[in-house]
């Protein structure tokens, strides 16, 4: 059975502060090591109220303190937003922190509206366009240090930590294909593409020192409960906080209100359902009937998994569920 993993934003919820959201990831990232996933990942956002992960490669290294097998990364990190040695540098001293348990997904994105994109890089003038050279140009400052290199990354060179291609379009795709890396796509909250772009990275991957065969991992919501209805209650706090950012007001993660759902509007509902197309949401027993559907239906070589929950307890308690599910679905496809 493929492996599970855990895609977390470290979500900031109503009434709370984000040093309880960072205690929050680091407990669950215990908790992801305990239940036998095989990746704790954050992500980089930024001037998002409700997600306190912007400074990523920091969460990592908090998150994973109590942990001992699982492999930690960045799903991922904004490169255009930053300088590829200062990436490699703090990448490189997390591999040193946590050895040979590192990875370092990269995409292209700024993590943030365009006034944010702004202040973060200060112009905006080619930086999604230098994207595959920056990718190739962090690849060689974590790779082997060559003799008389000038520049060269302290910690991080010769660490050689894994690189992963992010994307939500086709142009991923055709990097990672290009390169030679893992894939993953970013199906649990842009869909539309992903069976392209699966296609095209499958037939056009070139192997590499890192990867002689292409992998895919894809991003997935899910959110279960010991009932179909008690998850699609705990469900209204993914749906309101997609509805929110769409009309341009983000908020912090809000607790489950199913009454809300009366207040969105019918293009609303339409851009829900496209947007939240793969997600799984209800009992362990509609949780496996979902999974095993989406599995075969991509063959997809991992998935990672979002549960965006605004309780704590529902939210470690969904993670279980869906590690107890793989072991169902793992046993039936052994005794078949």
């Amino acid at each position: 059975m493929i492996p599970f993993s855990v895609l977390d934003l470290a979500p900031i919820v109503e009434g709370r502060h984000a040093r309880d959201a960072l205690a929050s990831a680091r407990r669950l990232a215990t908790h992801a090591d305990r239940l036998g996933y095989n990746r704790y990942w954050l992500a980089e956002h930024h001037n998002m109220p409700g997600i306190a992960s912007a400074a990523t490669s920091v969460m990592i290294a908090h998150a994973g303190q109590d942990t001992h097998r699982i492999r930690l990364g960045a799903g991922g990190i904004m490169l255009p937003n930053h300088a590829p040695l200062v990436i490699a540098e703090q990448f490189g001293t997390l591999d040193a922190i946590y050895p040979g348990r590192i990875d370092l997904g990269l995409g292209r994105a700024p993590g943030g509206d365009q006034l944010t994109a702004h202040a973060l890089r200060r112009t905006l003038v080619g930086g999604e366009d230098r994207f595959p050279k920056e990718v190739v140009e962090l690849q060689a400052y974590l790779g082997p240090v060559a003799p008389g290199q000038r520049v060269q990354a302290v910690p991080g060179g010769g660490s050689n930590v894994p690189l992963w291609i992010l994307g939500s379009s086709t142009f991923g795709a055709q990097l990672a294909a290009h390169l030679g890396l893992p894939y993953a796509f970013a199906s649990h909250f842009a869909p539309a593409q992903m069976k392209q772009a699966i296609s095209i990275y499958r037939q056009t991957f070139r192997p590499s020192e890192q990867l002689k065969a292409p992998y895919v991992m894809l991003g997935y919501n899910m959110i279960a409960a010991d009932t179909d209805e008690e998850a699609d209650r705990l469900a209204s706090s993914l749906r309101r906080t997609f509805v929110n950012l769409r009309r341009g007001s983000p908020t912090r993660l809000a607790p489950p209100d199913l009454a809300f759902d009366a207040e969105i509007q019918p293009h609303e509902r339409t851009m829900l359902d496209q947007m939240l197309s793969c997600s799984a949401v209800g009992s362990p027993e509609t949780i496996k009937a979902t999974l095993k559907a989406f599995i075969d239906d991509t063959g997809a070589d991992e998935l990672i998994m979002s549960a965006h929950i605004y309780d704590e307890t529902a939210r470690f308690r969904s993670y279980e569920i869906a590690a107890e599910v793989r072991e169902s679905l793992s046993e039936a496809r052994a005794a078949g």
